[in-house]
């Protein structure tokens, strides 16, 4: 990349730049002046510290705390990428990285394959989701972070790795010798129909070939079937490069439509950037499905199709983040990601929500109250608002999470037991039914792992009693709450009972991905989405698809 500079948007983790929200106003040679003296200063401390502190000071974590300390009093999108980060930057900005063909995660403090690419070295010569990784080349990698060992396993394409895994039900060790190949990174994970006429396509991210991603899923949805409407599935997406949030935008929008401008404090980051192709789905009905975990290139795609009336938009108000970094080559292997402007979706709008260059009293940050959002029209003279990220035209809420199921995840067990499942049952029946006997051998596999669960009602009930005690409550009180209690305690008896249906469906989905892939595990989703399920009966609803598209007369 050299010093070429490249605009990218994310949206959960990035950083800011002194440049961008500081010196407003300074005239140049003063503003030099006082970064200059400001260099000086801080080189003085650094060398102070290092050379002169009583204890020893490492002076590569001091100086990266202080670069890290000065940028936390930007936004949180502005950065210093060090040599670790970089390969999360360069897996996005070009596509592919060099590996086996593996997802990682933690499980019981094991580092544990969770998914696997189909076609690669790693699912080629037999590694299984689930199979906790022992040793790498030889090197132990328990207790090793997830980074360590994501370093250890990528590498050069055709290099070799060693991997010694353990398995479920096996009793010994299992060594592997891996191909590193060059692994493209996975944009779409799922396209298909979901009912005759209605295509269905899952972007999860916009990385260097997410736009060619798209173009090829609507092609093979062309190409198997008559598409009568189309849901583009933006959920939970983070966001990636704005130049190919345009590039897939272009996909569905008319040709030479503005999809989103930028404007910063320099001239150089005032642009507009216009589709520059044909739209391959001109004139088939769309929605887009978002949610809070929509943000950055995610809300351009979705603040262009809905401001140009070009879809329905379904599901939750999304993130909330319209601005924009420029990623800058510092040395070989670090490099600064600064936030340079702000983006507006063709209406004209920002949906930026948190102001980070005002900070109230106490430190916090404020954020745009409903009542002071300015208003703009989209082309069919619809109302939107800015700030607080891009509000649906049809509000489906998501299901709610309970504490026992954010349980239940959090110590994997649905993970762990569908490895067991799988060791045991070497076939799976197709279509897979899980029936009572199976929600009955989870809750026994919960009980030898000495699984634990407070309900909130649990809780609740003990900050009652504590609170009830500070405020000396007769015993009367407490004998009542004993009593609710003992309540408490048997409909805790009747946990599988009362989520038998959300079980079924958990252990499906988790048993499904285990032996059939990714793809199918997303599929058992379906069923249970309602979100999904509007978006297909208003592609199916022409009458209340264009009532929402109409508008008002100008």
């Amino acid at each position: 990349m050299n010093s070429k500079k490249l605009k990218i948007l994310f949206g959960g983790a990035a950083v800011v730049c002194i440049l961008t929200l500081g010196f407003v106003g300074i005239p140049q040679g003063e503003l030099f002046f006082k970064i200059n003296r400001g260099i000086d200063v801080f080189g003085k401390v650094y060398k102070e510290i290092t050379m002169n502190y009583v204890d020893a000071v490492d002076p590569e974590r001091f100086i990266r705390a202080g670069i890290d300390g000065m940028l936390k009093t930007l936004d949180p999108y502005t950065v210093y990428i060090g040599e670790k980060e970089g390969d999360e930057i360069d897996l996005v900005t070009n596509g592919k990285y060099g590996g086996i063909g593996v997802t990682i995660g933690t499980r019981d403090g094991l580092i544990t394959i969770i998914n696997l690419l189909e076609g690669f070295s790693a699912a080629k010569q037999g590694v299984e989701i689930g199979d906790r990784i022992l040793e790498v080349d030889g090197k132990s990698v328990v207790g090793a972070s997830l980074e360590d060992v994501r370093q250890l396993v990528r590498g050069a394409p055709g290099t070799e790795v060693r991997m010694k895994v353990e398995r479920e039900a096996v009793a010994d060790p299992i060594e592997f010798i891996l191909v590193r190949e060059e692994i493209p990174v996975r944009n779409v994970t799922y396209v298909g129909y979901l009912e005759k006429g209605i295509g269905y396509v899952r972007l999860e991210r916009f990385s260097r070939t997410a736009g060619d991603d798209i173009r090829s899923a609507i092609r093979e949805l062309k190409s198997t079937g008559d598409m009568k409407g189309l849901i583009l599935d933006l959920r939970d997406n983070p966001g990636g490069l704005l130049d190919i949030a345009v590039e897939v935008s272009a996909k569905f929008l008319p040709e030479s439509s503005l999809v989103v401008s930028t404007r910063g404090r320099k001239s150089d980051a005032d642009r507009k950037y216009y589709s520059t192709e044909k739209p391959m789905v001109a004139e088939v009905p769309l929605a887009v499905l978002v949610n809070r975990g929509s943000a950055s290139a995610s809300e351009i795609v979705t603040g262009a199709i809905q401001d140009l009336d070009r879809g329905v938009i379904v599901g939750t108000r999304t993130f909330g983040k319209g601005l924009v970094q420029t990623v800058t080559r510092l040395s070989d292997n670090t490099s600064l990601k600064v936030t340079t402007a702000r983006y507006y979706t063709p209406s004209g709008r920002s949906i930026q929500e948190i102001d980070y260059s005002h900070r109230t009293k106490d430190g916090m940050f404020p954020v745009f109250v409903d009542s002071l959002k300015k208003e703009f029209r989209t082309s069919h003279n619809r109302r939107v608002l800015e700030g607080g990220g891009v509000d649906p035209d049809t509000v489906v809420p998501e299901e709610e999470y309970s504490k026992l199921f954010a349980d239940l995840d959090r110590k994997a067990m649905f993970f762990k037991y569908a490895n067991r499942y799988s060791a045991e049952h070497k076939v799976l029946p197709e279509p897979l039914v899980v029936k009572d006997e199976v929600v009955a051998d989870f809750e026994k596999f919960l009980k030898e792992r000495k699984f634990e669960h407070q309900e909130e009602t649990e809780l609740k009930l003990k900050d009652l009693r504590e609170l009830a005690e500070k405020s000396r409550y007769g015993p009367e009180f407490f004998e009542q709450t004993q009593k609710m209690s003992n309540l408490i305690k048997a409909e805790k008896g009747r946990l599988m009972e009362r989520y038998t249906k959300e079980l079924k469906s958990a252990l499906k989905t988790e048993i499904v991905g285990k032996m059939k892939g990714e793809k199918a595990k997303i599929a058992t989703t379906f069923e249970n989405d309602t979100q999904l399920h509007v978006a297909v009966s208003l592609l199916k609803n022409k009458r209340a698809y264009d009532r929402i598209l109409a508008g008002k007369v100008r």
